[in-house]
């Protein structure tokens, strides 16, 4: 009986030594992609820096200064106005936002009204025109009023002007 008990004492002592070893070996395996992916993320953050330091040097005002200079003859460069600049509810809508004009409609208006009623049929069918495109769509589409250009300046408000660039928003114009 004590061999029999001594045989299962070595199996299981066996056993223990090779599942030991199985973790130890994939803790191992482990610890090695760790160090591998610390090494990429090293270069990852060399490459950043050295990056950000060509940057540096490529965008720095003397040389483009001196490159300017050079390529004034191919270039032609001109400083921008200050008339050039524009507010932000000075730009023209997103072509998602432009109302569809209803062209048969339109024209079916113009040619039926004659004189001094063809100007008001024209005017109505243009004021109507998005409206008649939403309902001509299966009311898929909201009609849009076409917006004009604030005028430019600033808001007096009790006695004093205030400059509305300070009130618009801005977003990204796709």
């Amino acid at each position: 009986m004590l061999k029999t008990f001594d045989l299962v004492l070595i199996g299981v002592m066996t056993a223990a030594a090779a599942v030991t070893y199985t973790i130890k070996h994939r803790a191992e395996l482990k610890l090695d992609e760790v160090h591998r992916l610390e090494a990429e993320i090293k270069l990852e953050k060399d490459t950043i820096d050295l990056l950000k330091a060509d940057w540096a040097l490529q965008s720095q005002p003397n040389r483009l200064e001196r490159l300017v200079n050079a390529y004034n003859a191919e270039l032609q460069l001109q400083p921008t106005e200050s008339t050039a600049l524009v507010h932000a509810k000075e730009l023209p809508m997103l072509k998602s936002e432009v109302p569809v004009p209803d062209v048969t409609e339109a024209k079916a208006s113009a040619k039926g009204a004659t004189g001094a009623s063809a100007k008001g049929a024209t005017e109505a069918s243009a004021k109507g025109a998005t409206v008649a495109s939403a309902k001509g769509a299966g009311g898929a589409a909201k009609a849009q009023p076409v917006p004009t250009p604030a005028p430019r300046g600033g808001v007096e408000q009790h006695g004093v002007v205030e400059d509305e660039a300070d009130e618009i928003e801005t977003g990204s114009v796709e």
